[in-house]
Protein backbone atom coordinates (compact mmCIF):
# COMPACT_ATOMS: atom_id res chain seq x y z
CA UNK A 1 0.00 0.00 0.00
CA UNK A 2 1.12 3.32 -1.19
CA UNK A 3 0.41 5.76 2.06
CA UNK A 4 0.62 9.63 0.51
CA UNK A 5 -1.64 12.77 1.28
CA UNK A 6 -3.29 14.09 -1.69
CA UNK A 7 -2.00 17.55 -1.96
CA UNK A 8 -4.64 20.41 -2.11
CA UNK A 9 -2.53 23.33 -3.89
CA UNK A 10 -3.73 26.40 -3.11
CA UNK A 11 -1.90 28.94 -4.90
CA UNK A 12 -1.11 32.65 -5.71
CA UNK A 13 -0.65 33.12 -9.31
CA UNK A 14 2.70 34.85 -10.49
CA UNK A 15 1.99 38.52 -11.57
CA UNK A 16 -2.22 37.83 -12.28
CA UNK A 17 -4.81 39.87 -10.88
CA UNK A 18 -6.61 37.07 -9.76
CA UNK A 19 -5.94 36.87 -5.82
CA UNK A 20 -5.75 33.29 -5.67
CA UNK A 21 -6.06 30.05 -8.00
CA UNK A 22 -6.22 26.42 -7.07
CA UNK A 23 -4.36 23.70 -8.85
CA UNK A 24 -5.74 20.15 -8.01
CA UNK A 25 -2.80 17.55 -7.93
CA UNK A 26 -5.12 14.93 -7.38
CA UNK A 27 -2.50 12.23 -5.57
CA UNK A 28 -4.44 10.11 -3.75
CA UNK A 29 -3.54 6.66 -1.92
CA UNK A 30 -3.81 3.18 -3.32
CA UNK A 31 -4.47 3.63 -6.91
CA UNK A 32 -1.61 5.83 -8.43
CA UNK A 33 -2.31 9.20 -9.37
CA UNK A 34 -1.24 11.90 -11.52
CA UNK A 35 2.17 13.63 -9.93
CA UNK A 36 1.69 16.22 -12.90
CA UNK A 37 3.76 19.78 -11.28
CA UNK A 38 1.44 23.11 -10.99
CA UNK A 39 2.23 25.10 -13.77
CA UNK A 40 2.37 28.65 -13.33
CA UNK A 41 1.08 31.00 -16.70
CA UNK A 42 3.34 33.64 -17.98
CA UNK A 43 6.20 32.25 -16.46
CA UNK A 44 9.57 33.46 -18.67
CA UNK A 45 12.33 31.47 -20.01
CA UNK A 46 13.16 27.90 -20.18
CA UNK A 47 15.59 25.33 -18.25
CA UNK A 48 18.98 25.38 -18.72
CA UNK A 49 21.98 23.19 -17.53
CA UNK A 50 23.96 25.18 -15.29
CA UNK A 51 23.79 28.25 -13.53
CA UNK A 52 22.29 28.34 -9.76
CA UNK A 53 20.10 27.19 -7.69
CA UNK A 54 19.16 29.70 -4.87
CA UNK A 55 16.83 29.45 -1.64
CA UNK A 56 15.99 31.21 1.56
CA UNK A 57 15.25 28.73 4.64
CA UNK A 58 13.17 29.50 7.63
CA UNK A 59 15.16 27.55 10.18
CA UNK A 60 18.77 27.02 11.88
CA UNK A 61 20.71 24.34 12.71
CA UNK A 62 24.12 23.34 12.92
CA UNK A 63 23.97 19.41 13.09
CA UNK A 64 24.72 17.89 9.42
CA UNK A 65 25.51 14.57 10.80
CA UNK A 66 22.87 12.21 8.72
CA UNK A 67 22.44 9.85 11.49
CA UNK A 68 19.02 10.41 13.09
CA UNK A 69 18.64 13.56 11.72
CA UNK A 70 15.17 15.56 12.51
CA UNK A 71 16.23 19.39 12.03
CA UNK A 72 14.06 21.25 9.42
CA UNK A 73 17.14 22.52 7.48
CA UNK A 74 19.76 20.18 7.59
CA UNK A 75 17.20 17.09 7.13
CA UNK A 76 16.24 18.63 3.90
CA UNK A 77 20.19 18.92 3.08
CA UNK A 78 20.57 15.43 3.64
CA UNK A 79 18.11 14.97 0.81
CA UNK A 80 20.23 15.87 -1.58
CA UNK A 81 23.88 15.04 -0.09
CA UNK A 82 22.64 11.35 0.86
CA UNK A 83 20.71 8.46 -0.45
CA UNK A 84 18.65 5.94 1.19
CA UNK A 85 17.94 2.33 -0.33
CA UNK A 86 14.45 4.05 -1.79
CA UNK A 87 13.85 7.62 -0.85
CA UNK A 88 10.83 9.41 -0.86
CA UNK A 89 9.19 11.28 -3.22
CA UNK A 90 8.40 14.09 -0.87
CA UNK A 91 5.45 15.52 -3.04
CA UNK A 92 3.49 11.76 -3.47
CA UNK A 93 5.57 9.82 -0.77
CA UNK A 94 5.78 7.41 -3.08
CA UNK A 95 9.30 5.66 -2.55
CA UNK A 96 11.67 5.25 -5.55
CA UNK A 97 14.40 3.22 -6.20
CA UNK A 98 17.58 5.13 -4.61
CA UNK A 99 20.93 2.97 -3.83
CA UNK A 100 18.90 -0.09 -4.48
CA UNK A 101 18.38 -1.37 -7.83
CA UNK A 102 15.05 -2.72 -7.65
CA UNK A 103 12.89 -3.71 -5.01
CA UNK A 104 13.42 -5.71 -2.16
CA UNK A 105 13.72 -9.42 -2.57
CA UNK A 106 11.16 -11.71 -0.72
CA UNK A 107 13.11 -14.51 0.43
CA UNK A 108 10.44 -15.63 3.51
CA UNK A 109 7.96 -13.01 5.15
CA UNK A 110 10.99 -11.81 7.64
CA UNK A 111 14.06 -11.90 5.25
CA UNK A 112 14.63 -9.63 2.46
CA UNK A 113 17.55 -8.87 0.40
CA UNK A 114 18.42 -6.06 -1.51
CA UNK A 115 20.80 -5.41 -4.76
CA UNK A 116 22.39 -2.07 -4.50
CA UNK A 117 22.81 0.24 -7.59
CA UNK A 118 25.54 -0.89 -10.14
CA UNK A 119 28.19 1.74 -10.74
CA UNK A 120 26.90 4.09 -7.62
CA UNK A 121 29.20 6.08 -5.53
CA UNK A 122 30.13 8.75 -3.10
CA UNK A 123 31.12 11.80 -3.60
CA UNK A 124 34.68 11.67 -3.13
CA UNK A 125 34.76 8.61 -5.69
CA UNK A 126 34.87 5.55 -3.83
CA UNK A 127 32.07 2.79 -4.26
CA UNK A 128 29.15 2.03 -2.16
CA UNK A 129 29.07 -1.06 -0.49
CA UNK A 130 26.76 -3.28 1.10
CA UNK A 131 29.35 -2.98 4.16
CA UNK A 132 28.31 1.07 4.10
CA UNK A 133 24.81 0.41 4.43
CA UNK A 134 25.01 -2.18 7.18
CA UNK A 135 27.07 0.00 8.81
CA UNK A 136 24.41 2.88 8.27
CA UNK A 137 21.47 0.97 9.20
CA UNK A 138 23.26 -0.32 12.46
CA UNK A 139 24.33 3.00 13.49
CA UNK A 140 20.62 4.87 13.06
CA UNK A 141 18.64 1.57 14.50
CA UNK A 142 20.58 2.55 17.95
CA UNK A 143 19.88 6.23 17.35
CA UNK A 144 17.50 7.49 19.95
CA UNK A 145 15.56 9.29 17.05
CA UNK A 146 15.48 6.93 14.16
CA UNK A 147 15.64 3.76 16.68
CA UNK A 148 11.91 3.34 17.00
CA UNK A 149 11.26 3.86 13.35
CA UNK A 150 13.16 0.57 12.61
CA UNK A 151 12.52 -1.12 15.75
CA UNK A 152 11.16 -3.99 12.90
CA UNK A 153 14.41 -5.09 12.10
CA UNK A 154 16.19 -7.65 13.81
CA UNK A 155 19.49 -7.61 12.11
CA UNK A 156 21.28 -6.38 8.72
CA UNK A 157 24.25 -8.26 6.80
CA UNK A 158 26.34 -8.09 4.17
CA UNK A 159 25.76 -11.15 1.88
CA UNK A 160 28.28 -9.70 -0.28
CA UNK A 161 29.14 -6.41 -1.65
CA UNK A 162 26.82 -5.38 -3.79
CA UNK A 163 24.11 -7.39 -1.68
CA UNK A 164 21.74 -6.55 1.68
CA UNK A 165 20.27 -8.90 3.54
CA UNK A 166 17.25 -8.00 6.04
CA UNK A 167 16.34 -10.23 8.87
CA UNK A 168 12.87 -8.95 10.32
CA UNK A 169 11.43 -9.40 14.22
CA UNK A 170 8.04 -9.87 12.53
CA UNK A 171 6.28 -9.33 8.99
CA UNK A 172 6.33 -6.12 7.47
CA UNK A 173 5.46 -6.04 3.94
CA UNK A 174 3.61 -3.17 3.43
CA UNK A 175 5.70 -0.38 5.00
CA UNK A 176 8.97 -1.82 4.38
CA UNK A 177 10.06 0.50 1.44
CA UNK A 178 8.96 3.92 3.03
CA UNK A 179 10.78 2.66 6.58
CA UNK A 180 13.92 1.28 4.53
CA UNK A 181 14.13 5.07 3.23
CA UNK A 182 14.62 6.84 6.36
CA UNK A 183 18.26 5.42 6.90
CA UNK A 184 20.69 8.14 4.58
CA UNK A 185 24.14 5.95 3.49
CA UNK A 186 27.62 7.43 4.08
CA UNK A 187 31.05 5.58 3.81
CA UNK A 188 31.46 3.25 6.98
CA UNK A 189 34.88 4.68 7.27
CA UNK A 190 33.58 8.26 8.14
CA UNK A 191 34.50 9.22 11.76
CA UNK A 192 32.66 10.95 14.13
CA UNK A 193 33.57 14.13 13.17
CA UNK A 194 33.58 13.45 9.49
CA UNK A 195 29.70 13.39 10.20
CA UNK A 196 29.45 16.14 12.57
CA UNK A 197 31.41 18.68 10.39
CA UNK A 198 31.47 17.79 6.42
CA UNK A 199 29.75 14.08 5.79
CA UNK A 200 29.67 13.14 2.30
CA UNK A 201 27.17 10.91 0.63
CA UNK A 202 26.20 9.41 -2.64
CA UNK A 203 23.14 12.07 -3.67
CA UNK A 204 23.14 14.16 -6.78
CA UNK A 205 24.89 17.25 -4.08
CA UNK A 206 27.67 17.40 -2.07
CA UNK A 207 28.34 20.16 0.68
CA UNK A 208 31.13 23.02 -0.16
CA UNK A 209 30.56 25.01 3.12
CA UNK A 210 27.77 24.31 5.66
CA UNK A 211 27.13 27.12 8.35
CA UNK A 212 23.57 26.25 9.64
CA UNK A 213 23.62 29.93 11.66
CA UNK A 214 20.80 32.59 11.20
CA UNK A 215 22.03 34.52 9.13
CA UNK A 216 24.82 31.47 7.39
CA UNK A 217 24.79 29.76 4.03
CA UNK A 218 25.12 26.06 2.80
CA UNK A 219 26.53 25.95 -0.35
CA UNK A 220 26.14 22.90 -2.64
CA UNK A 221 27.82 21.69 -5.55
CA UNK A 222 26.93 18.20 -7.87
CA UNK A 223 27.94 14.93 -7.27
CA UNK A 224 30.03 14.39 -10.74
CA UNK A 225 30.26 10.39 -9.60
CA UNK A 226 26.45 10.29 -9.29
CA UNK A 227 24.82 8.79 -11.25
CA UNK A 228 21.08 7.88 -10.33
CA UNK A 229 17.71 8.88 -11.46
CA UNK A 230 18.04 12.84 -10.21
CA UNK A 231 21.00 14.58 -11.32
CA UNK A 232 21.82 17.53 -10.57
CA UNK A 233 21.60 19.98 -13.66
CA UNK A 234 22.53 23.58 -11.82
CA UNK A 235 26.05 23.97 -11.20
CA UNK A 236 25.67 25.15 -7.79
CA UNK A 237 22.92 25.34 -5.39
CA UNK A 238 22.66 28.11 -1.91
CA UNK A 239 20.90 27.92 0.86
CA UNK A 240 20.71 31.23 2.55
CA UNK A 241 19.71 30.76 6.06
CA UNK A 242 17.22 33.71 7.27
CA UNK A 243 15.15 33.18 9.91
CA UNK A 244 13.50 36.92 9.58
CA UNK A 245 10.18 36.85 7.88
CA UNK A 246 11.15 40.44 6.61
CA UNK A 247 14.51 38.86 5.06
CA UNK A 248 13.14 36.14 3.60
CA UNK A 249 10.04 38.01 1.83
CA UNK A 250 12.66 40.49 0.47
CA UNK A 251 15.08 38.22 -0.77
CA UNK A 252 12.44 36.19 -2.83
CA UNK A 253 10.66 39.54 -3.58
CA UNK A 254 14.07 41.40 -5.00
CA UNK A 255 14.55 37.60 -6.54
CA UNK A 256 17.66 37.37 -4.82
CA UNK A 257 16.43 33.64 -4.12
CA UNK A 258 14.25 31.70 -6.22
CA UNK A 259 12.55 29.79 -3.26
CA UNK A 260 11.69 31.16 0.37
CA UNK A 261 10.45 28.84 2.89
CA UNK A 262 7.65 29.69 5.76
CA UNK A 263 5.84 32.74 3.78
CA UNK A 264 4.22 34.82 6.50
CA UNK A 265 0.60 35.15 5.50
CA UNK A 266 0.23 38.35 5.99
CA UNK A 267 3.34 38.99 3.52
CA UNK A 268 1.33 36.55 0.74
CA UNK A 269 -0.27 39.64 -1.46
CA UNK A 270 2.83 41.42 -1.61
CA UNK A 271 5.09 38.77 -3.03
CA UNK A 272 2.16 37.70 -5.74
CA UNK A 273 1.83 41.47 -6.15
CA UNK A 274 5.80 41.63 -7.15
CA UNK A 275 6.07 38.26 -9.67
CA UNK A 276 6.09 35.32 -7.29
CA UNK A 277 4.05 32.60 -6.71
CA UNK A 278 3.10 31.72 -2.83
CA UNK A 279 1.64 28.11 -2.69
CA UNK A 280 -0.36 27.09 0.39
CA UNK A 281 -0.03 22.79 0.92
CA UNK A 282 -2.02 20.88 3.39
CA UNK A 283 -1.01 18.46 5.28
CA UNK A 284 -0.09 16.97 8.49
CA UNK A 285 1.92 20.21 10.09
CA UNK A 286 0.24 21.65 13.48
CA UNK A 287 0.41 23.22 16.50
CA UNK A 288 -0.36 20.61 19.22
CA UNK A 289 -1.16 20.71 22.88
CA UNK A 290 0.49 18.54 24.97
CA UNK A 291 -0.13 17.64 28.68
CA UNK A 292 2.33 16.10 31.83
CA UNK A 293 0.02 13.45 32.15
CA UNK A 294 1.70 12.37 35.51
CA UNK A 295 0.29 16.09 36.85
CA UNK A 296 -3.22 16.23 38.45
CA UNK A 297 -5.36 17.38 37.44
CA UNK A 298 -4.04 16.87 33.61
CA UNK A 299 -3.66 12.90 34.23
CA UNK A 300 -7.25 12.94 33.95
CA UNK A 301 -8.22 12.56 30.15
CA UNK A 302 -11.47 14.48 30.85
CA UNK A 303 -9.35 17.69 31.64
CA UNK A 304 -7.22 17.26 28.79
CA UNK A 305 -10.53 17.12 26.51
CA UNK A 306 -11.89 20.25 28.51
CA UNK A 307 -9.01 22.14 26.58
CA UNK A 308 -9.88 21.37 23.34
CA UNK A 309 -13.92 21.67 23.62
CA UNK A 310 -12.84 25.37 25.32
CA UNK A 311 -10.77 26.49 22.14
CA UNK A 312 -12.38 28.19 19.50
CA UNK A 313 -10.10 26.23 16.36
CA UNK A 314 -12.13 28.04 14.16
CA UNK A 315 -11.48 31.33 14.94
CA UNK A 316 -8.26 30.38 15.37
CA UNK A 317 -7.91 29.49 11.76
CA UNK A 318 -9.76 32.54 10.81
CA UNK A 319 -7.63 35.26 12.43
CA UNK A 320 -4.25 33.85 13.31
CA UNK A 321 -4.07 31.74 9.79
CA UNK A 322 -5.50 33.98 7.69
CA UNK A 323 -7.85 30.50 6.87
CA UNK A 324 -4.26 28.71 5.73
CA UNK A 325 -5.36 25.40 8.27
CA UNK A 326 -7.87 22.72 8.79
CA UNK A 327 -9.98 21.58 11.14
CA UNK A 328 -9.20 18.49 13.06
CA UNK A 329 -11.72 15.10 12.63
CA UNK A 330 -8.68 13.03 13.49
CA UNK A 331 -5.10 12.16 14.15
CA UNK A 332 -4.65 12.31 10.40
CA UNK A 333 -5.38 15.47 8.23
CA UNK A 334 -8.57 14.17 5.84
CA UNK A 335 -6.20 14.62 2.79
CA UNK A 336 -4.63 11.90 4.24
CA UNK A 337 -5.25 8.31 1.97
CA UNK A 338 -5.43 6.55 5.68
CA UNK A 339 -7.86 9.22 7.29
CA UNK A 340 -10.04 7.97 10.07
CA UNK A 341 -12.68 10.20 11.62
CA UNK A 342 -12.36 9.56 14.85
CA UNK A 343 -14.95 8.76 17.48
CA UNK A 344 -14.11 11.93 19.72
CA UNK A 345 -14.25 14.84 16.88
CA UNK A 346 -13.64 18.27 19.21
CA UNK A 347 -15.86 21.34 18.15
CA UNK A 348 -16.20 24.91 19.85
CA UNK A 349 -18.03 24.16 22.94
CA UNK A 350 -17.64 25.81 26.09
CA UNK A 351 -20.28 24.16 28.31
CA UNK A 352 -18.79 20.80 27.47
CA UNK A 353 -15.66 21.91 28.59
CA UNK A 354 -17.21 23.17 31.77
CA UNK A 355 -19.20 19.89 32.00
CA UNK A 356 -16.54 18.07 31.71
CA UNK A 357 -14.15 20.10 34.50
CA UNK A 358 -16.77 19.40 36.34
CA UNK A 359 -17.31 15.77 36.10
CA UNK A 360 -13.52 15.70 36.39
CA UNK A 361 -13.96 17.27 40.08
CA UNK A 362 -11.91 20.73 38.91
CA UNK A 363 -12.59 24.35 39.81
CA UNK A 364 -10.69 27.26 39.15
CA UNK A 365 -7.88 24.87 37.79
CA UNK A 366 -4.25 27.82 37.19
CA UNK A 367 -1.76 26.32 35.11
CA UNK A 368 1.03 27.43 33.17
CA UNK A 369 1.62 26.67 28.81
CA UNK A 370 4.83 26.39 27.88
CA UNK A 371 4.73 28.16 24.73
CA UNK A 372 7.04 27.82 21.77
CA UNK A 373 8.56 31.06 20.78
CA UNK A 374 8.14 30.26 16.98
CA UNK A 375 5.27 30.93 14.79
CA UNK A 376 2.74 28.93 17.85
CA UNK A 377 3.36 32.11 19.72
CA UNK A 378 0.57 33.98 17.82
CA UNK A 379 -1.90 31.33 18.97
CA UNK A 380 -1.35 32.48 22.77
CA UNK A 381 -3.51 35.13 23.68
CA UNK A 382 -6.81 33.53 22.00
CA UNK A 383 -6.35 30.35 23.68
CA UNK A 384 -5.77 32.28 26.53
CA UNK A 385 -8.97 34.39 26.79
CA UNK A 386 -11.14 30.77 25.65
CA UNK A 387 -10.10 28.93 28.44
CA UNK A 388 -10.35 31.44 31.17
CA UNK A 389 -14.01 31.82 29.37
CA UNK A 390 -14.66 28.52 30.81
CA UNK A 391 -12.62 29.02 34.46
CA UNK A 392 -9.89 28.08 33.76
CA UNK A 393 -6.79 30.76 34.52
CA UNK A 394 -3.57 31.06 32.10
CA UNK A 395 -0.12 31.90 32.67
CA UNK A 396 1.67 32.20 28.96
CA UNK A 397 5.33 31.30 29.73
CA UNK A 398 7.13 31.49 26.31
CA UNK A 399 10.64 30.70 25.19
CA UNK A 400 12.92 28.99 23.36
CA UNK A 401 12.17 25.63 24.74
CA UNK A 402 15.00 23.52 25.90
CA UNK A 403 14.21 20.02 25.38
CA UNK A 404 16.66 18.54 27.73
CA UNK A 405 14.51 20.27 30.17
CA UNK A 406 11.63 17.63 29.51
CA UNK A 407 13.10 14.57 29.54
CA UNK A 408 11.82 11.63 32.15
CA UNK A 409 13.78 12.19 35.67
CA UNK A 410 16.45 9.59 36.21
CA UNK A 411 14.72 9.53 39.96
CA UNK A 412 11.37 8.61 38.40
CA UNK A 413 10.24 12.18 39.74
CA UNK A 414 7.18 14.15 38.12
CA UNK A 415 7.81 16.74 35.26
CA UNK A 416 7.26 19.97 36.74
CA UNK A 417 5.43 21.61 33.60
CA UNK A 418 2.00 21.91 33.13
CA UNK A 419 0.86 21.91 29.49
CA UNK A 420 2.68 22.80 25.95
CA UNK A 421 1.69 24.67 22.51
CA UNK A 422 4.81 24.00 20.15
CA UNK A 423 4.37 22.38 16.55
CA UNK A 424 5.63 19.64 15.21
CA UNK A 425 5.65 17.42 11.94
CA UNK A 426 7.37 13.91 11.57
CA UNK A 427 6.05 13.47 7.69
CA UNK A 428 9.71 14.98 7.27
CA UNK A 429 10.55 10.98 7.46
CA UNK A 430 7.85 9.47 5.88
CA UNK A 431 4.06 9.28 6.43
CA UNK A 432 2.72 5.91 7.00
CA UNK A 433 0.40 5.93 10.21
CA UNK A 434 2.79 3.67 12.12
CA UNK A 435 5.49 6.30 11.63
CA UNK A 436 3.05 9.44 12.89
CA UNK A 437 2.13 7.23 15.84
CA UNK A 438 5.33 6.05 16.42
CA UNK A 439 7.10 10.25 16.34
CA UNK A 440 4.76 10.84 19.45
CA UNK A 441 3.46 8.25 21.33
CA UNK A 442 5.61 4.80 20.75
CA UNK A 443 8.00 3.62 24.00
CA UNK A 444 10.34 6.90 23.78
CA UNK A 445 11.65 10.38 24.92
CA UNK A 446 8.18 11.49 23.72
CA UNK A 447 6.38 9.40 26.61
CA UNK A 448 9.22 8.41 28.65
CA UNK A 449 9.26 12.29 29.42
CA UNK A 450 7.55 15.07 27.61
CA UNK A 451 3.96 13.52 27.81
CA UNK A 452 4.87 11.24 30.59
CA UNK A 453 2.45 9.22 28.77
CA UNK A 454 3.77 5.51 29.02
CA UNK A 455 2.83 3.35 31.12
CA UNK A 456 -0.86 4.26 31.45
CA UNK A 457 -3.92 1.48 30.42
CA UNK A 458 -4.80 3.64 27.41
CA UNK A 459 -0.94 3.39 26.09
CA UNK A 460 -0.13 0.09 26.83
CA UNK A 461 -3.87 -0.67 24.71
CA UNK A 462 -2.21 1.35 21.96
CA UNK A 463 0.86 -1.04 22.26
CA UNK A 464 -0.66 -3.79 21.22
CA UNK A 465 -2.70 -2.45 18.54
CA UNK A 466 -0.14 -0.88 16.44
CA UNK A 467 2.30 -4.03 16.76
CA UNK A 468 -1.03 -5.98 15.08
CA UNK A 469 -0.90 -3.39 12.82
CA UNK A 470 2.54 -3.41 11.53
CA UNK A 471 1.71 -7.17 10.87
CA UNK A 472 -1.59 -6.88 9.28
CA UNK A 473 -2.37 -5.45 5.38
CA UNK A 474 -5.06 -4.19 3.62
CA UNK A 475 -8.61 -3.42 5.80
CA UNK A 476 -7.40 -5.27 8.59
CA UNK A 477 -4.24 -3.05 9.01
CA UNK A 478 -6.80 -0.32 8.57
CA UNK A 479 -9.59 -1.04 11.22
CA UNK A 480 -6.54 -1.57 13.65
CA UNK A 481 -4.89 1.90 13.16
CA UNK A 482 -8.91 3.18 13.56
CA UNK A 483 -9.07 1.91 16.85
CA UNK A 484 -5.52 3.59 17.34
CA UNK A 485 -6.95 6.93 16.42
CA UNK A 486 -9.66 6.51 18.43
CA UNK A 487 -7.96 6.11 21.72
CA UNK A 488 -5.59 9.18 20.78
CA UNK A 489 -8.55 11.30 20.15
CA UNK A 490 -10.08 10.19 23.67
CA UNK A 491 -7.06 10.93 25.67
CA UNK A 492 -5.45 13.61 24.17
CA UNK A 493 -1.90 13.21 25.59
CA UNK A 494 -0.97 15.44 22.54
CA UNK A 495 -2.85 16.40 19.94
CA UNK A 496 -3.37 18.53 17.55
CA UNK A 497 -5.06 21.77 16.97
CA UNK A 498 -5.31 21.77 13.28
CA UNK A 499 -3.25 21.24 10.47
CA UNK A 500 -1.25 24.14 9.07
CA UNK A 501 -1.12 24.45 5.59
CA UNK A 502 2.65 24.88 4.55
CA UNK A 503 3.23 27.75 2.49
CA UNK A 504 5.82 27.91 0.04
CA UNK A 505 7.16 31.20 -2.30
CA UNK A 506 8.85 30.84 -5.30
CA UNK A 507 9.90 32.91 -8.81
CA UNK A 508 8.44 30.68 -11.05
CA UNK A 509 10.24 33.22 -14.23
CA UNK A 510 13.81 31.53 -12.48
CA UNK A 511 13.22 28.16 -11.85
CA UNK A 512 11.60 25.42 -13.50
CA UNK A 513 10.40 21.66 -12.05
CA UNK A 514 10.30 23.34 -8.40
CA UNK A 515 7.33 22.06 -6.24
CA UNK A 516 7.00 22.69 -2.82
CA UNK A 517 6.13 20.28 0.33
CA UNK A 518 3.44 19.65 2.57
CA UNK A 519 6.39 19.67 5.09
CA UNK A 520 9.55 21.72 6.14
CA UNK A 521 12.19 21.96 4.24
CA UNK A 522 12.58 22.85 0.45
CA UNK A 523 13.45 20.02 -2.00
CA UNK A 524 15.44 20.78 -5.04
CA UNK A 525 15.79 17.79 -6.75
CA UNK A 526 14.23 17.45 -10.41
CA UNK A 527 14.67 21.39 -10.28
CA UNK A 528 16.65 23.34 -12.87
CA UNK A 529 17.45 26.90 -13.21
CA UNK A 530 15.95 28.90 -16.21
CA UNK A 531 17.66 31.22 -18.43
Amino acid sequence: MENKFALDRRTFVAGSAVAAATVGLGLYGCGGGDDTAATTDGAEGAAVEGGALTGACAYTSTNCNPIGNSSALMLAATWHVFEGLYDLDLHTYKTYNALAADEPVKVSDVEYEVILREGAKFSDGTDVTAADVVNAFEKNMADATYGAFLEFIESVSAKDDATVSFTLKYPFDSLLKGRLSVVKVFPASATEDDLKTMPIGSGPWKYVTINGDDGGTIEFAPNENYNGSMKATADTMSWNVLLDDTARTTALQEASVQVMENVPDANADQLSAAGATVEYVPGFNQPFLMFNTKKAPFNDNRVRQAFFYAIDTEKLISNQMAGHADLVEGFLPKTHANFHKASTVYTYDPEKAKALLAEAGVENLEFTMVTNNNWVKGLAAQIQNDLEAVGIKMTNAEQKINWSEFAAPADGATLDYDVMLTPGDPTCFGNDPDLLMSWWYADNIWTQGRSCWKGTEEWTQLQELMQEAREATGDEQQQLWNQCFDILAEQVPLYPLFHRQVATGYQAAQIEGFKPIATTGLVFLGASAKA
